[in-house]
C-alpha cells in the first residue's frame, strides 16, 4: 500500500495559469505558502492520472489540509502485482510453469512447424497480445483523462468540440491544430495528458 501524499500527482490552476504541479503534498504546501485565502477558494486541482478535479479543503494550516487529504482518500493500492497461476512446475529456475492447453489438430500442427516449437511460439504470441492490450489501455486512459480536463477547463474554448473529435479519432495533426491557440498552460497540460492518446506520434 502507498500513501496518497507520496503517490498522487496533480496540477493546480488559478484561472488559466498553472501555479504548482507534482506530488499532491508538494502542491498543497506550495499553494498554501504562496496564495491568499481568496485565491485558494478559486484554485482548481486536477489529478494528473485521470484529469478529474480534486476536492481539497484548504482551511487551516498546511498540516490540517494534508491530514484531511489522508483521511479523505486513505491509502491508495500499489500497482497490481503479477501473480503466476497455480500449476505444475516445469522449469523452476527459469520460472516456467507447466499447464494444459486444448487446441485443435490444425493448431498443434501450425505451432509445431514454427521455429522453436509450440511452447516458444505460444509464449511469443501471448507477449505480443499483452503488449497490444497494454497499449490500447494506455490510449483509452489518456483519452479519458484529456477529455475530463478539457471538459472542465476548455469547454468554452474555440474548436473544443473539434479537438475532442480529433482526440477520439486519434488524429494527431488535427488535434494539435485545434488546441494550438488555447491558453498556454491549459494547452500544455492537455498535451501532457494526451501524450499516450496518439501511439503513432508525440505532442
Amino acid at each position: 500500500m502507498s500513501n496518497i501524499l507520496t503517490s498522487l500527482y496533480c496540477t493546480a490552476f488559478l484561472g488559466v495559469r498553472v501555479v504548482a504541479n507534482g506530488l499532491i503534498e508538494h502542491v498543497v504546501t506550495t499553494v498554501k505558502e504562496t496564495l491568499d485565502d481568496r485565491d485558494l477558494t478559486q484554485l482548481l486541482l486536477f489529478n494528473d492520472s485521470t484529469g478529474k478535479p480534486l476536492d481539497v479543503d484548504f482551511r487551516g494550516t498546511t498540516v490540517d489540509v494534508l491530514k484531511r487529504l489522508g483521511e479523505q482518500f486513505g491509502d491508495l493500492p500499489s500497482k497490481e502485482e503479477d501473480h503466476q497461476p497455480t500449476g505444475r512446475v516445469g522449469r523452476p529456475k527459469l520460472g516456467v510453469i507447466s499447464g494444459e492447453v486444448t487446441l485443435l489438430p490444425r493448431h498443434w500442427e501450425w505451432l509445431k512447424s514454427q521455429p522453436g516449437g509450440a511452447s516458444v511460439t505460444l509464449r511469443k504470441l501471448i507477449d505480443e497480445a499483452r503488449r497490444a492490450g497494454v497499449e490500447q489501455s494506455n490510449v483509452r486512459e489518456s483519452q479519458e483523462a484529456t477529455y475530463n480536463f478539457m471538459t472542465a477547463m476548455a469547454g468554452d474554448f474555440p474548436q473544443y468540440e473539434e479537438a475532442l473529435r480529433a482526440l477520439y479519432a486519434s488524429d494527431f495533426d488535427r488535434f494539435y491544430h485545434f488546441i494550438n491557440d488555447w491558453e498556454t498552460d491549459i494547452r500544455n497540460h492537455v498535451k501532457k495528458l494526451a501524450a499516450n492518446a496518439f501511439p503513432e506520434g508525440n505532442l
